[in-house]
């Protein structure tokens, strides 16, 4: 099976494409799982916040469940924000069917989309209650993968194109004819 790491800023489509493909690969008989981190904040990472050391621990975390999924045969799909390259390179180093997947889309459509009200927050003025000081991409760090071994244009295709092409990635990685 395969581990899949994802990378993209918020609101670029994580959660939703890996949810989407998780369907198809359980329809053509793969065993499948989604780590999502806003699920896994609430319980296994609830005690981190938002610092960078946090985010690496969290990202930690969810890549040691991955792998433990991983040699019990279970597909993996690691719905993070995932923002630096070096903990994305660590975690690809661990094995040869661990996989990047990024999710770019431009921050002008992620403003506009802006589906939890993270930007809006992000682009409070300085003490502003509501404001957020660290939303990745915008006022903290994201580093884009230097070496990416899929990437996913959410800002050009639709949900059900990068689903197409996500699901044709994983079935050529692990070997599957997709004529049967």
């Amino acid at each position: 099976m395969l581990l899949l790491q994802f990378t993209g800023l918020s609101g670029s489509g994580k959660t939703t494409l890996a949810n989407r493909v998780k369907l198809l690969l359980i329809d053509l008989g793969f065993p499948c799982e989604v780590l999502d981190g806003d699920e896994y904040r609430g319980t296994l990472c609830r005690d981190l916040g938002f610092t960078r050391e946090d985010r690496k621990e969290n990202n930690r975390r969810l890549g040691l469940l991955g792998l433990l999924l991983l040699k019990h045969g279970i597909l993996v799909m690691i719905a993070t924000i995932n923002p630096y390259e070096e903990d994305r390179r660590a975690l690809h180093s661990q094995s040869n069917k661990i996989f990047t997947i990024w999710l770019d889309c431009k921050v002008e459509l992620l403003v506009r989309r802006d589906p939890k009200g993270l930007y809006r927050r992000a682009f409070l003025t300085p003490g502003q209650p509501e404001r957020i000081q660290n939303l990745t991409g915008i006022n903290d760090p994201y580093e884009p993968p230097l070496h990416a071994d899929l990437v996913i244009h959410t800002d050009r295709e639709s949900p059900e194109e990068s689903a197409e092409k996500l699901l044709h990635f994983i079935l050529e990685k692990i070997g599957h004819d997709t004529a049967s």
